[in-house]
């Protein structure tokens, strides 16, 4: 079953395009990579969409087994979408996606960045290189958001929820973390608490890829 517009093409390529290359439809399953999310939450982390065109991006991918649509057992008893296992194959190929976005010289880091957005970059984007020696647990808050982060020598994890016990809590928004972090931005623009030290070495956990070479036009 594919959505309206179809390439007709045999090649597994295009039916993949044909399932999620409608506009929106992979930003949605970016949304969902590290859980579930009501309706809500994803309209207010997919500003730019309308709620009749996330509504029906909606519709189509849970009718092609990207997602599901489920109700959450009480006291929350809200309704949430959340990805299938088949649709959670896709988190490899939406992060190799990001890493090359990134070299992109037409890449405009003004534009607003979603909370889980900047999850994953730091999931895309963490070099363990810059990680030796490090072994530390990070909250990191963006206004009610919580993310907990773990670093132990080249493994990193981040997920949604508060840390345990962070040796270092981060309070910012994803645009100011995001500039400290990949343009070098002073730290100071952060406000933490704990061990400075675990905050200067998290924040240069991150290396970008190199921008690509394009060539003039004339």
């Amino acid at each position: 079953m594919v959505t309206k517009r179809s390439y007709d093409d045999r090649c597994a390529s295009a039916h993949a395009l044909d399932l999620i290359g409608e506009r929106w439809a992979l930003l949605v399953v970016r949304e969902l990579l590290l859980g579930p999310k009501r309706f809500t939450d994803l309209r207010a982390d997919l500003p730019g969409v309308s709620p009749n065109v996330l509504s029906q991006r909606l519709d189509e991918l849970e009718r092609v087994a990207v997602i599901r649509r489920r109700r959450l057992s009480p006291p929350a008893a809200a309704w949430v979408y959340e990805l299938t296992d088949w649709g959670a194959e896709l988190e490899p190929i939406i992060l190799q996606l990001g890493r090359w976005g990134a070299r992109s010289p037409f890449l405009n880091a003004e534009l607003p960045l979603s909370v889980d957005a900047m999850a994953l970059e730091m999931r895309t984007f963490f070099d363990p290189s810059t990680a030796r020696g490090l072994k530390a647990s990070y909250e990191l808050r963006f206004g009610e958001h919580r993310y907990h982060a773990c670093v132990n020598g080249s493994r990193f994890e981040i997920g949604r929820g508060p840390a345990a016990a962070p040796d270092a809590v981060i309070d910012s928004d994803p645009n100011t973390l995001a500039a400290v972090i990949y343009d070098g931005a002073d730290v100071g623009m952060l406000r933490f608490a704990g061990d400075r030290f675990f905050v200067e070495r998290f924040v240069k956990l991150f290396t970008l890829p190199d921008k690509a070479l394009v060539a003039a036009t004339t």
